[in-house]
């Protein structure tokens, strides 16, 4: 996968993350969708064919209900003060953080992939520590919970009594009752000049210019809502879905590219496009909303 998208964990061994509490939480807000018959996927040529964004082609959901953003670093901090839980970044003790965003010694010690040397896999770092030892979420109470993995995502599920959506729920719900729109707001990145969601801006790897006004994280209520009342369904953190990316059952889908996205390399926060990753995989930049009701698409 391209650069902007969360690092897989290598050869991680199995973790015995024992049962979840089940319960039903008092969930952000939901935004109730009909359901009903849309054109899913893409054929645009700045598309990756390899991601299997194509061909276009009907699909039907049911009526479901969606967070209207991710979910938070408060309602985070909710489910694991009510059942204790540890996320598989704790239990292994580190997971990937964009090397921009650590202070020197952070830098210099931790290790970094040969083929995408801005992320760094630092010890210690975790939903509570973003950027490894000595961050906090100061600040960030209304900001998308990150370093996660699907595991993670699935255990506050199952804790608020809800489901990660399926990719063709994600994105019809993203479109927002646009028919084939690049973008949940239409076709043009930033119309009138208005920046519409948090991505990179700048060169890649070494200076966001920060245009849209966030480096990082935005608040989940960052920009404008879509037409169905979804904000950030492009940019901010990438979003777990419950499918399986492909047939091999190895990796999970992901949708809605991240804030170090740039159209220079990849442009992924486009509404069809897509990406994966294993579940058991964590990143600064690496979130995801929940849906309750509704049944699998056809």
């Amino acid at each position: 996968m391209s650069s902007c998208c969360p690092p897989a964990r290598p050869g991680a061994e199995a973790l015995d993350r024992g049962p979840v509490a089940v319960g039903t939480a008092r969930l952000d807000a939901m935004v109730e969708l009909p359901g009903g018959t849309f054109r899913m996927g893409t054929d645009d040529p700045d598309g990756f064919p390899d991601d299997h964004e194509g061909p276009v082609r009907e699909v039907t959901v049911g009526a479901f209900a969606i967070g209207a953003h991710t979910v938070t670093n408060a309602l985070f901090a909710e489910f694991v003060d009510a059942t204790g839980y540890r996320t598989d970044a704790e239990r292994f003790g580190w997971s990937y953080v964009f090397a921009k965003f650590l202070p020197g010694h952070l830098r210099r010690s931790s290790p970094r992939l040969e083929q995408t040397p801005w992320w760094c896999g630092v010890e210690g770092a975790q939903w509570r520590h973003p950027e490894g030892p000595g961050s906090d979420l100061d600040g960030r109470a209304d900001h998308p919970v990150v370093h996660v993995s699907w595991h993670d995502a699935t255990a506050f599920c199952t804790w608020a009594g809800a489901r990660l959506p399926t990719e063709a729920e994600w994105e019809y719900a993203a479109r927002g009752g646009l028919d084939q729109a690049r973008y949940p707001w239409g076709d043009e990145l930033t119309p009138g000049g208005e920046h519409r969601c948090n991505i990179w801006q700048g060169r890649f790897p070494t200076h966001d210019a920060a245009e849209d006004g966030w480096s990082g994280t935005a608040p989940v209520h960052a920009f404008e809502p879509n037409g169905f009342g979804l904000y950030n369904a492009a940019g901010n953190v990438w979003e777990w879905c419950a499918d399986w990316f492909d047939a091999s059952e190895r990796n999970r889908a992901m949708r809605g590219g991240s804030y170090l996205c740039h159209d220079s390399y990849c442009n992924r926060y486009r509404v069809a496009a897509r990406t994966a990753n294993t579940p058991d995989s964590s990143s600064g930049n690496l979130g995801f909303r929940v849906v309750a009701g509704g049944v699998r698409a056809r």
